[in-house]
């Protein structure tokens, strides 16, 4: 897997490339064509201004060493100009000659800024996606009798993290799992989220109950909201929507204590019902505002059953008529995936929806019960 994953990218670097030097051919043309049809053209016509197109043409495809080359190739050919249509002591010819050296060395200056940025923004892309993979642990395809698919979109267009998390972990008897939003989006979001997620590490093998989990997170979230600089305005508005999952391994059963999070959809008997928790407590990070709230709501989940979980900004996105995402609707369609399948079905059929352009960040979480591992 590793391998053609490597194969691919290297195609990806080589095309490029390729087509680069393919595209050299234009420039390289029109100086050409430039300077016979100049050459073979009366003396008062001058054709010779229209080579600082060449140098242009090449800026947009390739980078400075080559359009460097293309704009000496382009004076030179002013030069062979000014020799047969004059000489070179012509005013004009002079004056067109430093002109297109001057214009070429401008363009290949852009080409120069352009490939800092290109370089920057590599660097930038390079480590956020460290950061993902450091805050987000990538979800195993199976654990215990488990079967897991994942997706995670930004809605930063230059980010591969946001606000939203998931995060699968085992205990004794069964499988917990978290999923969360937390409020805006982005960078901006990130610590509030990794902050939840290393207590949900932790705390998740230190209580029985999902309750007393949820308690032992609101904490955790508070004490780190109480840090923020007082200069956030925004700080007392700050919360995390979240959905606790218990699944034991040896249960036909799911428990879940929800806070403020959208209900996940359950997939059995090939239908699609929502796993609605009976008395949802408010989100996590209201610091006391309404104690010993956290409740635990059991439903059966059997094998073959499948839950999907998911964030608000898979539920909210809008098309261009400004419709929501029918996700419901949508997974009634793809009751019989897997859940990579289903994942990604919605994840390609999502960003079809929104056309590339999400609102906010989405997250989706597909849980299968397959039968234990004899």
């Amino acid at each position: 897997m590793q391998s053609g994953h490597l194969a691919q990218h290297l195609a990806r670097m080589q095309q490029p490339w390729r087509s680069s030097r393919a595209l050299v051919a234009i420039p390289l043309g029109l100086i050409i064509v430039i300077t016979v049809v100049d050459l073979r053209s009366p003396q008062y016509v001058h054709l010779g201004p229209l080579l600082v197109i060449a140098p242009a043409i090449t800026a947009s495809f390739s980078g400075p060493r080559t359009t460097g080359l293309i704009g000496a190739l382009a004076v030179a050919a002013q030069v062979v100009i000014a020799v047969f249509h004059g000489g070179l002591t012509t005013t004009n010819h002079v004056a067109q000659i430093i002109a297109l050296t001057v214009l070429s060395v401008f363009v290949v200056f852009v080409c120069l800024l352009r490939e800092r940025r290109k370089q920057e923004l590599a660097q930038v892309r390079s480590v956020s996606e460290a950061a993902q993979r450091a805050l987000l642990r990538p979800v195993p395809h199976r654990l215990g009798p488990l079967r897991f698919g994942s997706s995670y979109l930004a809605a930063e267009k230059e980010a591969c993290i946001g606000g939203d998390l998931y995060a699968v972990t085992r205990t004794d008897s069964g499988t917990r799992v978290i999923i969360g939003d937390v409020r805006g989006k982005g960078l901006a979001s990130v610590g509030e989220a990794a902050t939840l997620l290393g207590a949900f590490q932790e705390a998740a093998h230190h209580h029985t109950t999902l309750p007393a989990l949820a308690s032992a997170l609101d904490s955790s979230v508070c004490r780190y909201l109480t840090h923020l600089p007082e200069a956030d305005s925004e700080a007392p508005e700050h919360f995390i929507t979240a959905l606790l999952l218990e699944i034991p391994d040896h249960e036909p059963v799911a428990r879940m204590t929800h806070c403020g999070h959208p209900p996940p959809l359950l997939v059995s008997h090939g239908g699609v019902t929502t796993a609605e928790s009976t008395r949802p407590a408010p989100p996590l990070g209201m610091c006391g505002l309404v104690p010993d709230l956290y409740t635990l709501h059991e439903f059966a989940f059997r094998t073959g059953d499948m839950l999907l979980l998911y964030t608000d900004g898979v539920i909210e996105a809008r098309d261009r008529n400004n419709a929501f995402y029918p996700l419901t609707e949508r997974v009634a369609q793809w009751t019989r995936s897997s859940p990579d399948s289903l994942v990604q079905n919605i994840q390609r059929d999502l960003l079809a929806h929104t056309q590339g352009s999400l609102g906010d960040d989405a997250a989706l979480l597909a849980i299968q019960r397959m039968r234990p591992s004899s």
